[in-house]
């Protein structure tokens, strides 16, 4: 990750007097660009910023358990993605006389002035019944959107900003002071058509943002459909809970007797080809490795891969999509319980339990830790895990993941109720169907240039993965900021599409 911050070496009596003979460091640092043909942020925009285009704030009281109007927080806008987050911590219903119109549209670009000052993504979709919160603005821009875009998401807009912003307080504000950021243009010949390959990099990386939700969306509703489509004669009716059965399950949580989770399971255990449990399908149960220090001894972590440490992929670093949205690093000395092709990583505790991954490959020297449940897969193909998996997220979408765990602070799915889950039996053909959607590997495109990229770039889109699409997307991610900072240092840009294959 590149730093734009310089640190003087030596300060002569005029800066020390200049300000005001304080000697703190962070007073003399600086932000280095070396590209003097520069705009700023308000320069770009269609037109200066009118009190209509930053949010309302509606307050705790306004929030609601259901609506049909919704709140967007700034916990919407992550550095992880350029498209919101839609999660339930994001997102909050409120009541329908607190919301203000705000008519958001797809394409509109939102920013955050509070908490994660700096941050910003773009709509995927128009969103009528929804509104910023006071701490965001909306930005109108026509021409450079996306360049726009792409620079305010890099790590040289946010040391701009962080350097304009008031240091100490526990959540900084940032106003409007974003507009005086400096977007840097690129000086050489061809300078238009660099500016174009910016543009189309972070147009792919939307699309492929874009295309994993989609498919996501497509796993579930596939799940759905089979299991509605295919259920025995039988017909759900509602019964209380009998002694044997509490004495059974050994649990006396009012939500795991509901009529919406008896329902829910119903629909399941009466799939036309039956129900397995996940030892059934060939699968082992256990923790991830401890890494505390009284069972593993000192370790050294990092957010850089470093040669001999353990990679770490830890439940919490697990998208909703299940993919990874980092790694993290882990020097130890001592032989540590690792992951093989087939196991599947769960998050099983808290309020965002659920998440998963399944390894699609060998992997070396890789873990989880404690908090991540693995299941392993004994005997069968990638297919099982994979649907398992896709399965889970069903589960977790219908709210029983959270039902069979049990405990506070959002819970733990513990080992010992894994049994009660009951898997759909789908015949091959529809599992391999749902896996694809997930994990499909395809050749990527050749011959790549300014003219086809973006069409080809779609075409294989359609085709591909989740996990392909991610992977995609994270070298794209990285030859833009490789750009971004050749452009910040004056440097020339090579157009060039086999990097990001």
């Amino acid at each position: 990750m590149a730093s734009y911050v310089v640190v003087p070496k030596t300060l002569n009596i005029n800066e020390i007097e200049n300000k005001g003979f304080a000697l703190s460091p962070s007073l003399f640092k600086s932000v280095e660009i070396k590209n003097q043909n520069v705009k700023k942020v308000k320069d770009l925009l269609d037109r200066a910023l009118k009190p209509k285009d930053k949010g309302f704030e509606v307050g705790s009281k306004s929030y609601i358990y259901n609506s049909k109007y919704f709140f967007i927080r700034t916990k919407a806008l992550q550095p992880t993605s350029f498209l919101p987050n839609y999660d339930r911590e994001s997102i909050v219903p409120i009541l329908p006389q607190s919301f203000k119109n705000y008519n958001l549209k797809e394409g509109d670009i939102l920013i955050s002035k509070d908490s994660n000052i700096g941050e910003v993504v773009i709509l995927d979709k128009d969103l009528p019944t929804y509104m910023p919160s006071g701490g965001i603005y909306r930005l109108l821009v026509s021409n450079w959107k996306y360049y726009l875009l792409a620079f305010i998401k890099n790590d040289f807009f946010k040391t701009q900003l962080n350097f304009l912003v008031s240091r100490g307080a526990t959540i900084r504000h940032a106003k409007t002071l974003f507009l005086d950021c400096l977007i840097p243009f690129p000086n050489q010949e061809n300078s238009n058509n660099i500016i174009n390959y910016i543009e189309f990099l972070t147009k792919a990386i939307i699309n492929k943002e874009k295309e994993i939700r989609k498919k996501h969306k497509l796993i579930l509703e596939k799940i759905e459909k089979e299991l509605l489509e295919n259920q025995k004669p039988s017909e759900f009716e509602y019964k209380r809970p009998t002694l044997k059965e509490l004495k059974s399950l050994s649990r006396i949580n009012a939500t795991i007797y509901d009529t919406y989770f008896k329902k829910e399971e119903f629909l399941i255990k009466n799939y036309i080809h039956g129900v397995k449990n996940i030892y059934d399908l060939g699968f082992d149960i256990s923790r991830g490795q401890n890494l505390q220090v009284s069972a593993i001894g000192k370790s050294i972590y990092s957010k850089a891969r470093k040669n001999g440490f353990y990679t770490l992929i830890l439940p919490k670093n697990l998208s909703y999509y299940g993919t990874i949205i980092k790694y993290e690093f882990l020097g130890n000395k001592n032989k540590l319980k690792t992951l093989k092709k087939g196991d599947i990583v769960f998050g099983a505790e808290g309020f965002e339990k659920g998440r998963s991954i399944v390894v699609t490959k060998e992997l070396t020297r890789t873990i989880t830790n404690i908090h991540g449940m693995t299941l392993n897969l004994q005997e069968g193909d990638l297919t099982i895990s994979i649907f398992v998996k896709c399965f889970l997220d069903y589960l977790r979408k219908k709210g029983l993941i959270d039902i069979y765990a049990v405990g506070g602070n959002g819970g733990s799915l513990a080992q010992k109720y894994w049994y009660m889950i009951p898997f759909p039996n789908f015949p091959e053909s529809k599992q391999k169907e749902i896996a694809e959607l997930y994990y499909n590997s395809v050749d990527y495109p050749t011959n790549l240039n300014l003219n086809n990229f973006l069409e080809e770039d779609t075409k294989w889109n359609k085709k591909a993965g989740i996990l392909q699409l991610d992977l995609s997307a994270k070298k794209l991610k990285e030859r833009l900021n490789e750009v971004i900072h050749k452009i910040v240092m004056d440097e020339e840009v090579q157009i060039d599409f086999e990097v990001i294959k």
